[in-house]
């Protein structure tokens, strides 16, 4: 059950280094100055991908949660 909960791990901290990576695209974007428009377009395109991420996230602590049960 090791392999499951590092494994879950792992996983987990993707999706935390895909939320870090959408807060940093985001904050570069504001200090840009960039028109409303524009901005919006960064936000609106970086939304799937900060949800995914978390997504990502939830799920690998599911792993470790089920790997710690099994364990």
């Amino acid at each position: 059950m090791d392999a499951l909960i590092w494994g879950g791990a792992a996983i987990s901290l993707a999706g935390l280094a895909g939320l870090v990576w959408c807060i940093l695209r985001v904050m570069r974007a504001r200090k840009a100055d960039l028109s409303d428009e524009d901005l919006r377009e960064v936000v609106r395109k970086t939304v799937p991908l900060n949800m995914g991420a978390l997504f990502l996230s939830v799920i690998g602590l599911m792993i470790v949660i089920v790997g710690i049960f099994l364990g």
